[in-house]
């Protein structure tokens, strides 16, 4: 029986991660350990472990952050209050929210200045959620799904917007946000989707995928938001799925029958990862190895300003 698996393009690190991951790289380079990051820098366990091994240390709050030590925000951003503590304790910042997380903060803190009620279809207690709200902590409401978007309380129905987390699976917010404009017909929107382009082409991939595959594996952890957007997409389609965060999770049992395999991975994966379960894969068949569907462009966002002064003179 020919046995093959197909690789999707696009697949794994986005700009946001690159840049973020960068930035601990060089910083670590420069300074050494111990260098202390607020919340996991992506969500993922394999880059953060390995972190971990080179002198990071991970926090959930900045106040356990050594007085004027060097600290990292991570890629999901973060509320002003968080950055305020900082300054507060003399700590030396480097910010490495994404720049399209950032997009989706500056879009709700303009929407609060013109009046209007701020709507966030997002997850509780996500990262980039809290980050959101904190923002407009008194003008600005969460909402998870439909059944939220038809009750949420708001001060004046008139005037509101909605953005969104940049992770969400675009079957998620179209519903809700159907609803929204349904409930609130004047609902002023973001010029463009908060959706980021990275969860959109992978979104796009993995359906493709699932149209031709048995079975789907989804390189990622399970607090990462896009890779499990990517499971229920491929799940949507009728194509079982799994997530996995490493090669040992990968079970023989999945393979029993299957003839085309899938293998993609989210924005937060890193492909030493990926090729270490396509490895794994093997193990359990003689499959062949076929690359599937179209690469993206580069994309690169330009690095924070706070690196470049913390490199010696």
């Amino acid at each position: 029986m020919t046995r093959t698996i197909l690789l999707a393009n696009p697949r794994g690190f986005c700009a946001g991660v690159d840049r973020a991951v960068d930035i601990v790289d060089q910083l670590l380079d420069l300074h050494g350990g111990p260098l202390y990051v607020r919340k996991e820098i992506v969500h993922n366990r394999d880059v953060v472990e390995g972190f971990q091994g080179r002198g990071v240390v991970f926090v959930d709050e900045i106040d356990e952050v050594p007085d004027g030590a060097l600290a990292v925000f991570s890629a999901h951003g973060i509320a002003p209050e968080v950055r305020r503590r900082a300054a507060e304790r003399g700590l030396r910042v480097v910010d490495a929210t994404c720049p399209l997380v950032s997009k989706v903060h500056l879009e709700a803190i303009r929407f609060a200045k013109r009046g209007l009620f701020v709507l966030l279809v997002g997850h509780k207690g996500h990262d980039e959620v809290a980050g959101t709200l904190g923002e407009i902590p008194d003008r600005i409401a969460l909402v998870e799904n439909v059944r939220d978007a038809q009750t949420v309380a708001v001060p004046d129905p008139h005037a509101v917007a909605v953005v969104t987390q940049t992770t969400l699976s675009l079957d998620d917010t179209r519903d809700v946000l159907q609803a929204l404009r349904e409930r609130f017909p004047t609902l002023h929107e973001p010029a463009k989707s908060d959706i980021c382009y990275a969860t959109q082409n992978r979104q796009t991939a993995v359906k493709d995928l699932a149209r031709v595959t048995d079975l789907i594996v989804v390189v990622g952890s399970q607090n990462s938001s896009n890779s499990q957007r990517l499971r229920e997409s491929a799940e949507q389609m009728g194509t079982p799925a799994h997530l996995v965060d490493r090669e040992e999770d990968v079970e023989a049992a999945w393979f029993d029958g299957v003839r085309t395999v899938g293998i993609t991975a989210g924005a937060s994966s890193p492909e030493t990862l990926v090729r270490r379960i396509v490895e794994r894969v093997r193990t359990f068949g003689d499959f062949t190895i076929e690359d599937f569907g179209t690469r993206e462009p580069a994309i690169v966002f330009a690095p924070p300003h706070e690196l470049a002064e913390l490199r010696p003179a």
